[in-house]
């Protein structure tokens, strides 16, 4: 399978693992190694003030911190906008990447353009992803202009399903519990 960096992992509605159920997940890495993303609309309650002081005067200190996934959740990463991709520890699409951990946060200030900072990510083994693609636990999708800064993530499920039209329209407006419908 080709590679899917740069492009969305959209729940689909019959996932239902609580980590995951109605998530979407930009992926970061994908190859015959495995495979490794972040979730884009789980904000967790806590600020990146509150979180992760370090981080002021890089990144807006009220934005809150999002919940990447499940794995090594006290780990922090940043996603930015650089307007010198070359800066960049790795490059996700564009001239979007990761901020490098061992970077000068001071000259490093002066190159991003945007920020989201994530505690966690979600990864998958060898082969893993690509299965759960097979058996229909996840819709690929494009990521929409503006999108991965954009504030008010709630309906990016359901906006992520409508963008892809057809049958994927009409799944973007089934309940969270299909009995009260």
């Amino acid at each position: 399978m080709a590679s899917l960096r740069g492009k969305l992992l959209i729940a689909s509605p019959a996932l239902v693992d609580p980590n995951f159920a109605r998530t979407v997940v930009l992926i970061a890495e994908h190859s015959d190694d495995g495979a490794m993303g972040l979730v884009l609309n789980r904000p967790a309650d806590a600020t990146v003030s509150e979180a992760i002081d370090e981080l002021a005067g890089l990144v807006d200190s009220g934005d809150p911190v999002f919940v990447g996934g499940p794995v090594q959740a006290e780990s922090v990463m940043v996603l930015a906008e650089f307007d010198e991709p070359e800066l960049a520890a790795a490059i996700v699409l564009g001239d979007i990447g990761f901020l490098p951990a061992d970077g000068d946060l001071g000259t490093l200030a002066g190159h991003v353009l945007r920020t989201r900072v994530f505690a966690g990510h979600s990864g998958w083994g060898p082969g893993q992803l690509d299965a759960e693609l097979e058996e229909g636990s996840w819709i690929v999708g494009e990521l929409g202009d503006g999108e991965l800064f954009a504030e008010g993530t709630e309906d990016l499920w359901g906006r992520a399903l409508e963008r892809k039209g057809g049958a994927y329209a009409l799944l973007a407006r089934i309940p969270e519990d299909p009995s009260v419908n």
